[in-house]
């Protein structure tokens, strides 16, 4: 087993590890270890919300949840020899759950959340606008819910978020850029983003004035941005590897928010299966690397080897057209994506799912999502591919029509 730089006891907070890590990005975060180029080594995770959600059949903790700590990271590691202008390459070699059983998330079980409209909210709020989790067990590579009987997939393990520190130059663009963006509707709710909040905030070892400053300015993590952060990529799996810009001495990576499984756009927003565990990782550097190839802003990876290979898909397909005002967006590939994703719940409903339910498996099941058609005015086309060998009945459509069957319901909100 590769050294551990950072180590988390799953029955504690991050808050109260030996080594805390952190919830936001800013350069002047002090790195908790150095590693050096060439160098293999294991990282200890909490789950992104420092184990608020429970192994229970109440979403009563999803509605509650306190998303200004989000997301706990475990870092920054310094990567010896890194520079502003180099490209810090980022090998995974393997990641997964804790070995031992408990109550954390990753101790054996994950967990999918809806969240709510009005604290967080998810890409269908508007049609889902209340709070619902569904709990995973694992079972090797495999997950099964009580809360969607029928279902078992082979998870695809991944990080959600990992990325180097931003300059103190590019920190005060993320911020200047979203608070502009707040401002066009600043009642809205969710809100367009999230600005800095010194509430809930987790600056690392910094301490005293340093540590205020940090949590005064410190960019928030749900955004990917162009030191990559929370990308939730599910094919940045073992075997990837990861070219990152680095903006800081030293480059500052850091790592969490692990998922057992997710969803192509991780639509619920907790669409995963979220779970604390370890990544294994191996460093290296291209010196001079974003100017050699052209890498001003946002990682370049190539996949992982190690992925679930499911061979047969039912897709859906949807349009740049706003179906409940009846109204076309020229080329809006988002709005074609929420119309895929819309219609295969309408498919799973018709075989007795609840759309909570269908939607929570969309979020972590291994489905793909793509821009199929980008150029054909004026609607962009999207579709997404679910495996059908994930169900243990044949979810095809055939002319007997569907088999309406008993399928269980999610965690619902008290």
């Amino acid at each position: 087993m590769p050294d551990v730089v950072f180590s988390v006891d799953q029955d504690k907070s991050m808050r109260d590890q030996a080594v805390p890590g952190h919830n936001r990005w800013h350069p002047d975060i002090p790195v908790v270890t150095v590693v050096r180029p060439g160098q293999e080594f294991r990282v200890e995770c909490r789950d992104w919300t420092d184990a608020q959600l429970h192994n229970d059949d109440s979403a009563d903790d999803v509605r509650d949840v306190d998303l200004d700590v989000t997301h706990m990271l475990s870092g920054p590691i310094g990567v010896e020899g890194a520079e502003p202008g180099d490209l810090l390459v980022v090998d995974i070699l393997d990641l997964g759950p804790t070995a031992q059983t408990g109550s954390a998330p990753g101790q054996g079980w994950g967990y999918t959340g809806i969240f709510a409209r009005d604290n967080g909210g998810g890409f269908l709020t508007e049609q889902f606008p209340d709070a619902y989790k569904a709990v995973w067990d694992f079972h090797g590579q495999q997950a099964t819910s009580r809360h969607l009987p029928g279902v078992r997939y082979t998870g695809i393990t991944h990080p959600g978020l990992i990325g180097t520190a931003p300059s103190a130059d590019l920190l005060a663009r993320w911020n200047r850029r979203e608070q502009a963006l707040i401002d066009t509707d600043p009642g809205r709710v969710p809100p367009y983003a999230l600005p800095p909040t010194v509430s809930g905030a987790l600056a690392g070892q910094a301490t005293g004035a340093d540590a205020e400053r940090i949590a005064a300015e410190g960019a928030r993590t749900v955004p990917a941005r162009e030191n990559g952060g929370n990308q939730d990529i599910k094919n940045l799996s073992r075997g990837s590897r990861i070219f990152f810009p680095v903006f800081v001495p030293g480059a500052k990576l850091s790592v969490g928010d692990l998922h057992f499984s997710q969803g192509d756009g991780e639509i619920t927003f907790c669409g995963a299966i979220e779970m604390g565990g370890f990544i294994d990782l191996h460093v290296d550097l291209v010196k001079d690397g974003m100017a050699k190839f052209g890498v001003t802003t946002n990682p370049l990876f190539m996949p992982g080897n190690v992925e679930p290979r499911y061979s047969e898909f039912l897709s859906f397909s949807g349009v740049s057209v706003d179906r409940d005002t009846d109204t076309n967006h020229y080329m809006d590939a988002t709005t074609a994506y929420r119309n895929a994703c819309r219609n295969a719940i309408a498919y799973l409903e018709a075989w007795g799912y609840t759309g909570e339910q269908a939607y929570l498996l969309l979020g972590s099941a291994p489905i793909e999502g793509r821009i199929s058609g980008i150029v054909d005015i004026p609607n962009a086309c999207c579709t997404l591919y679910l495996p059908t060998a994930i169900f243990d009945f044949d979810v095809r459509p055939t002319a007997a029509g569907p088999v309406v069957a008993d399928r269980g319901q999610c965690a619902v909100t008290s």
